[in-house]
């Protein structure tokens, strides 16, 4: 069944006998209604006629493509695909022909040249973009047992639709035969679909099964259904049954509407409804609900979509009315058939397409949801489950664990069959870390290295070893900080920090290689640590530069270990070393200092051990003087010019605050307490305003700094000396009382 209901109607099959235009003309009416049974007949009837042409063995191949006749198919689309009047749409039928046929190889061949003709086409730029798209199917395992149901029959059945109460389920057949009712559909010449229910066995088996009402079935289809969550009410797919002309669109073609119908106490369905958004100029239909019954999801090819039937989500309101239908958008929808979607209660959407890059007809993918409602990551669903043939209708029990999908693979017992499935591997983003191992110098791979896999505490989580091409991989979880470390007999280790936060949704594997240096017998290590808890500090960017070549020695970021370490290779006993090293964390403030020794014997060089490695956080209410080497900023007697010795350390100031940006500073300047209040307060504020005004001209938002003056109120050495009264401090205290401060406000 190749549209599985998005499009159905009803048409007499006419027998009067006319020539051969006219027999064409007949056939092309049948085609351009979708009555491809009625059209193949007429077709077959012209090959090789005065009318036969490329173009009438084209529709003759999709007219045998949708009624499920795929070899026959193939061989049409094989007498025409050469010709001039091939289409980009007669070059995809065929590649998916091919592919239901299992020969997958001939079938990229020509999805390849279909991309060609239809470079913007996402059916083609999917396959072209993901060229070993049979290898990531396949490297996801298996997610599914399945067991094909015992009430299937030689007609249709397809389904699974579970109760509230998951203890009964519903499904769609074809098997019923009715009398003195036209029950042919021109679309494939088989029997009209009906609703029926069944209760569900231990196993799973759909048993005890019985035909819903005729209130319910109508003369033509019923479909998909759902029930809302809690209970209440039903929906389901049916053709438009509204009488005379209000029943087809303007090409004839009697489309799908979606109805709901409230659930009594009894369990029958009453007070039946059209939906508001249904036309009789497209097609809604494949019905399902968020766990939270405020979303309804459905299919529709409904104008402004992406192509064929494309999914859809509305918001069910609390009053029983409906939003407005949303496009789910191209993460969902392509120019092909996306149908049947089913929400699980934990979120993941289910649903089949034949537009996304998949093993063969109709395939069903998963949407995985995130953590905010959206979804973010699309995959197929793998075998047992798809195949080369339409594989449909998937839906899942409340337990998330078990379910129903349809097939029309080969070994059935029928026409589409159900098939009950448990999930015995949840889905999840295959993420992978993968890299090489190779010689820093040599660049030649280190087979037999040993690498770890950590969690941003440094616990290891895994460990491999480096195949005989130097390569390690490790599979990762989303939302994560990771370390991948590499260690080898003779060679000092190396390491990366990464995360899997924020990936791209078809971001898969992250390739991170690992360069290991041989042990020279001299190594620089450093150990860079927070100043005031005395710990190792993370995240820190080092950068190491020898001065004596000028070139860069070292960068990298320190792990939570808070240590890097490098082999000197250039270098030898009694040469002198003379690095500059650079420290850069956010929120703290960046520093530099000057490594300066001779190599004095082999081994290795704790560069923390002689230099100061600490780092201080950026706090609010923080002096900066208390920790940049500033020197006291002075001024002439009396005045409040800026000095050149002055205006150099107020450069470092300057640096920091356009090191960050939003940084805000109060600069405030204090006297001691020689000199009145009033004079000294004066004095103050005027140095502050000038030396906060130098500032403020080589800043960025030079709003962020102001300056303040507090004469002697805020004196560090209590020794007043206002009039008569001596102050007994020493020149050293005065000195402490006469400062600048230039306190954080803001970070």
């Amino acid at each position: 069944m190749r549209t599985k209901l998005i499009v159905a109607y009803f048409l007499l099959a006419m027998t009067t006998v006319f020539g051969q235009g006219g027999k064409l003309k007949k056939a092309d009416n049948y085609f351009g209604k979708l009555s491809y049974s009625y059209a193949s007949v007429l077709y077959e009837e012209l090959l090789g006629s005065e009318v036969d042409s490329p173009s009438m063995k084209s529709k003759l191949a999709i007219c045998y493509y949708n009624t499920g006749e795929m070899k026959k198919s193939e061989e049409m689309f094989a007498k025409m695909i050469n010709s001039d009047v091939a289409t980009r749409e007669d070059y995809f039928y065929y590649a998916q022909a091919l592919k239901q046929n299992g020969k997958y190889t001939e079938s990229d061949l020509w999805m390849n040249k279909f991309n060609k003709f239809a470079s913007n086409d996402t059916r083609g730029l999917s396959y072209v973009n993901n060229p070993t798209y049979m290898d990531k199917i396949e490297k996801q395992g298996v997610h599914f047992t399945i067991n094909n149901l015992k009430c299937n029959t030689p007609s249709a059945d397809f389904g699974g639709y579970p109760s509230t109460q998951n203890s009964d389920a519903y499904f769609v057949s074809s098997r019923r035969k009715r009398v003195f009712v036209q029950n042919e559909w021109s679309w494939n010449s088989k029997r009209f679909l009906d609703l029926y229910k069944s209760t569900v066995s231990s196993s799973a088996e759909l048993e005890n099964v019985e035909l819903i009402t005729k209130k319910v079935n109508s003369r033509f289809h019923e479909g998909p259904m759902c029930f809302s969550p809690d209970g209440k009410f039903v929906y389901y797919t049916r053709n438009n049954i509204e009488k005379g002309a209000n029943r087809k669109d303007k090409k004839g073609i009697q489309n799908l509407k979606l109805y709901r119908a409230i659930v009594d106490a009894s369990g029958s369905w009453k007070n039946e409804e059209a939906l508001s958004f249904n036309s009789k100029e497209y097609s809604v239909g494949h019905p399902t609900i968020s766990a939270d019954g405020k979303t309804l999801y459905f299919a529709s090819d409904m104008p402004g979509g992406f192509g064929g039937a494309d999914l859809y989500k509305v918001s069910l309101n609390n009053d029983g009315s409906y939003g407005k239908p949303e496009n789910l958008g191209k993460q969902f929808n392509t120019e092909g058939q996306e149908m049947f979607p089913w929400i699980s209660n934990d979120g993941h959407l289910f649903f089949s397409s034949n537009g996304h890059i998949g093993l063969g007809g109709l395939d069903i993918f998963v949407m995985l949801p995130t953590k905010n409602g959206g979804f973010d990551k699309l995959l197929n669903v793998g075998k047992p489950v798809n195949g080369q043939h339409d594989d449909f209708a998937f839906t899942m029990n409340k337990d998330n664990k078990t379910g129903y999908f349809s097939s029309n693979r080969d070994g059935g017992k029928g026409d589409d069959d159900i098939y009950s499935y448990v999930l015995i591997k949840p889905f999840k983003q295959n993420l992978m870390v993968e890299g090489i191992v190779a010689d820093n110098q040599s660049k030649e791979v280190l087979p037999g290295a040993t690498v770890y896999l950590k969690d941003e505490l440094g616990n290891i989580l895994a460990t491999t070893t480096a195949n005989d091409k130097g390569q390690y991989s490790f599979e990762l979880e989303p939302d994560k900080k990771y370390v991948v470390a590499a260690s080898k007999d003779k060679y000092f280790d190396d390491l990366a920090n990464f995360s899997t936060t924020k990936l791209n949704p078809d971001e898969e594997t992250i390739k991170l290689d690992l360069g290991l240096d041989k042990d020279p017998g001299l190594a620089l290590y450093c150990l860079v640590t927070d100043g005031k808890s005395g710990l190792p500090l993370e995240g820190v960017k080092l950068t190491i530069m020898d001065k004596s070549s000028g070139t860069e020695f070292l960068s990298t970021v320190t792990p939570a270990t808070g240590d890097a370490k490098k082999g000197i290779s250039d270098k030898k006993l009694n040469d002198q070393l003379t690095y500059t090293i650079k420290l850069e964390k956010e929120g703290y403030l960046t520093k530099t200092v000057v490594y300066s020794q001779r190599i004095v014997k082999a081994g290795v060089i704790n560069v923390h051990e002689e230099l100061d490695l600490t780092m201080d956080k950026l706090d609010v209410g923080m002096d900066l003087a208390s920790i940049i080497d500033i020197k006291p900023i002075y001024f002439d007697l009396g005045k409040y010019v800026i000095r050149k010795d002055a205006a150099l350390e107020l450069d470092k100031i300057v640096k920091v605050m356009n090191d960050y940006p939003t940084m805000q500073i109060e600069l405030g300047s204090h006297t001691d307490c020689r000199s009145s209040y009033a004079f000294n307060e004066k004095l103050s504020t005027n140095r502050a305003i000038a030396s906060a005004a130098y500032i403020k001209a080589r800043i960025t938002n030079p709003e962020r700094i102001y300056g303040k003056g507090y004469g002697e109120y805020k004196l560090k050495v209590d020794c007043p000396c206002e009039g008569a009264v001596k102050s007994t401090c020493t020149e050293a205290e005065h000195q402490q009382n006469r400062r600048t401060e230039f306190v954080i406000i803001k970070m």
